[in-house]
């Protein structure tokens, strides 16, 4: 049953699954129920009066919102990653920040693996030169792509996802290496992993994906250089965030040849605008930010959201706390 003034909380998009009911059963919710996400002066609005935010990546939480919202006591990022919500400016005001870590480890691994393959077997080229009606016969130059069975991939960032990935690329026989801030000599037992610096990962790579969080250490870790050292027609896939990669350099790689192709479920901006390089490129496979999109793990990342706003609302750590400082003494 309701509490009689139950908290106010803002959801800031129609979320799957059951978590939106479960959320009505101890809060009073406003959910924004457009598509798109709610513009920021709204957000702000909404923001003024709450107690708990749910957010996705695309609803920016920073200090001008929270210096707005004098009851706000908990924001819940429906991502692993929070670069979208300014921690340290919520960790000032003691607002709790949660996320949701683990849920989506294999569904994103699985989809990182269909890019590798789609992109280096070129399947949706394949798909459209069907579609268009340009399959007249049987050809044996036709759409030709590297082999994935023996070819070398390198993991850049070896925590949960980049190991799941590993551990598929595995089953294909491909010569795996990787850079980590840190060892990971288990792994490395486990999957036949080779811990290299990142001038090797890129010289001898094949294919390159990336399994990095969006820090200021990371923002353009793939620049203009590292492009140029990159394996002359290796491919790359980005499942991480786009800002991982300086994108005008990545599109003159490609019209330059240097590059095989790219296949980016992440870009920057989100989403691509129309006069975009990268849509008009031939070897680009290009998706809207989906890796995680299966029902399962939609519906569990919605959940873990709720757990973790309803936990703080009720002055407990939420179960997945970016910054558990706040509770302590």
């Amino acid at each position: 049953m309701k509490r009689p003034n139950p908290p106010r909380v803002f959801v800031t998009r129609q979320l799957p699954g059951e978590a939106l009911a479960r959320l009505a059963v101890h809060t009073s919710p406003r959910v924004w129920p457009e598509p798109l996400p709610p513009p920021p002066d709204v957000l702000q609005a909404e923001a003024r009066e709450a107690e708990g935010l749910i957010t996705l990546l695309t609803d920016r939480v920073d200090e001008a919102l929270l210096a707005g919202a004098p009851h706000l006591r908990v924001v819940s990022n429906v991502a692993v990653g929070h670069d979208n919500i300014d921690v340290g400016a919520c960790t000032a005001r003691r607002i709790a920040v949660g996320n949701t870590p683990g849920v989506l480890t294999e569904t994103t691994a699985d989809f990182a693996f269909a890019l590798l393959m789609g992109l280096a077997r070129r399947v949706a080229e394949a798909d459209a030169y069907v579609r268009s009606g340009q399959w007249r016969t049987w050809d044996p130059s036709l759409l030709l792509g590297p082999d994935v069975h023996g070819a070398t991939l390198g993991i850049v960032g070896l925590g949960a996802i980049g190991a799941a990935v590993a551990r598929r690329a595995r089953g294909f026989g491909m010569r795996l290496l990787y850079v980590n801030r840190q060892a990971r000599p288990e792994l490395e037992a486990e999957l036949g992993l080779t811990r290299v610096d990142k001038a090797t990962l890129l010289a001898q790579s094949d294919v390159v994906s990336l399994h990095v969080p969006l820090t200021p250490e990371t923002r353009h870790w793939l620049g203009r250089a590292e492009l140029a050292a990159m394996k002359p027609g290796a491919l790359l896939v980005n499942t991480a965030r786009g800002p991982v990669v300086d994108q005008s350099a990545l599109v003159d790689a490609l019209e330059s040849g240097h590059l095989g192709g790219a296949a980016l479920d992440v870009t920057d901006p989100e989403p691509l605008p129309l006069d975009s390089p990268l849509l008009h490129l031939p070897r680009v496979l290009l998706a809207p930010h989906i890796a995680s999109a299966s029902h399962a793990t939609r519906g569990r990342m919605a959940s873990m959201a709720v757990d973790n706003l309803l936990a703080a609302l009720e002055g407990r750590p939420p179960p997945n706390c970016v910054n558990p400082e706040i509770y302590q003494p």
